[in-house]
């Protein structure tokens, strides 16, 4: 399925680099039984990204999309979808396939962007990172956003193809080409992982 997307977007693609692993962080959104139908076809690839960064002590953070009170916090969310995720909810929790240890970071966020009104620029400069790898979903909503949010703070943004999903393949590839255009360098599982295990140690 790589190579399709590889071959969808080539016209876009045409920065390339790697994260440095002093520096890089791996972001992981909304992995929640919200999105399960969406999460689940991409669990495996993320969940390598997941274990290739640990076993290289690169920071791992985790992304949960929810509202304690939608009608107060939900704001356009609510008036655009009306079915809002519920903070503490079975649906606002990560799927099984997706575990986090107690020196994870988890982001608690009521937005698509995973910095808005959150402590996560805060956090990753003070761990050091420029570099951060995006994985999770919707590619096209949260997944996006945030990675957009973190180039206009700087960071070098990494989006992984096949281990982001949306509502669909149109959307998803969509998402893929705009970032390749204009704010991410993207990038495989297989292949990221491979670096990590050969040149970030």
């Amino acid at each position: 399925m790589e190579n399709n997307y590889t071959e969808q977007i080539k016209d876009y693609t045409f920065r390339h680099a790697w994260p440095e692993k002093e520096k890089t962080a791996l972001l992981v959104i909304d992995m929640q039984n919200f999105f399960t139908r969406i999460a689940k076809p991409i669990a495996g690839n993320v969940t390598s990204l997941i274990d290739a960064c640990r076993a290289s002590n690169i920071e791992i953070f985790f992304t949960r999309h929810g509202h304690h009170d939608p009608k107060n916090d939900g704001g356009m969310l609510g008036e655009w979808w009306h079915d809002l995720i519920l903070y503490g909810s079975t649906e606002w929790e990560l799927i099984n396939e997706v575990t986090v240890y107690s020196h994870d970071t988890i982001v608690d966020k009521n937005r698509y962007s995973a910095f808005f009104n959150t402590n996560l620029d805060k956090d990753l400069k003070a761990y050091g990172v420029e570099d951060v790898v995006i994985c999770g979903v919707m590619t096209n909503c949260c997944c996006e956003t945030t990675a957009r949010d973190a180039f206009i703070r700087d960071y070098r943004v990494f989006f992984v193809a096949d281990a982001t999903a949306g509502a669909n393949e149109e959307l998803h590839v969509a998402s893929l080409k705009n970032l390749a255009y204009g704010f991410a360098y993207i990038i495989n599982t297989k292949t990221l992982c491979k670096n990590i295990k050969n040149n970030l140690k």
